[in-house]
């Protein structure tokens, strides 16, 4: 078993690939100096709505970021990607360049700030729709192309919306642009709260991602 403080200065030394949606929580763990601000890759928020383009600029970062000697953490989820014509998975983007890359494992960016457990707590028995504080602040762009009809399907089944925020933004959006968030709950036809988490789980998810990378690199395995 790797020892704790190396798998630390491990995942300092790796490069993350993310999705833009939790720019703000990987940049709050850049600054707490769980990893390294400097090597840091995103992708545009919000790209599972459009999966032919989270494809090329996942695999575009990819690429860019497996020039490098070190690890490379991928922090998109399970269910992020998935292409119909050829049954493509998001590990699949991520599997063709090799063993010193791997992804988180999470089902989604909601998955990776609070596990279904602590989901289930939280929502105490309210059927919730579930959102991280990325959706909130990139919300005319990842619901551009939804109409009125798709928004009718989706959320009023579900008693309430609620975000969970690890930096303080739906706070510091109610106090800037209120309205902001008046304008997200009529369109959802949902009220819209905050829930406070720690970045434990996405700090967690990432050194076990990284472990996995050593697990393969004490086996010398090339790197593709």
């Amino acid at each position: 078993m790797i020892p704790p403080d190396e798998l630390a200065s491990l995942l300092r030394q790796s490069i993350i690939v993310a999705c833009g949606t939790l720019r703000r929580e990987i940049m709050r763990l850049a600054t707490d100096g769980v990893i390294d601000g400097r090597r840091l890759w995103f992708t545009a928020p919000g790209m599972h709505e459009w999966p032919g383009r989270l494809r090329e600029q996942l695999t575009r970062q990819l690429g860019k970021a497996c020039n490098g000697p070190g690890p490379v953490v991928v922090v998109y989820g399970e269910s992020c990607y998935f292409d119909f014509e050829t049954s493509t998975p998001t590990d699949g983007l991520v599997e063709p360049f090799g063993p010193m890359v791997a992804r988180v494992s999470a089902k989604s960016c909601v998955d990776m700030l609070a596990n279904v457990e602590e989901r289930e707590r939280i929502a105490n028995g309210a059927r919730v729709y579930w959102f991280t504080s990325g959706w909130i602040e990139h919300w005319d762009f990842i619901f551009k192309d939804w109409d009125l009809g798709k928004a009718n399907e989706t959320f009023p089944s579900h008693e309430k919306a609620i975000v969970l925020d690890g930096t303080g933004y739906f706070d510091m959006l109610s106090n800037t642009d209120p309205e902001k968030i008046l304008r997200i709950c009529d369109w959802m036809k949902l009220p819209l709260e905050p829930h406070a988490v720690s970045l434990n789980r996405l700090r967690v998810l990432l050194l076990k991602a990284v472990g996995m990378i050593a697990a393969r690199r004490a086996g010398e395995q090339p790197r593709r």
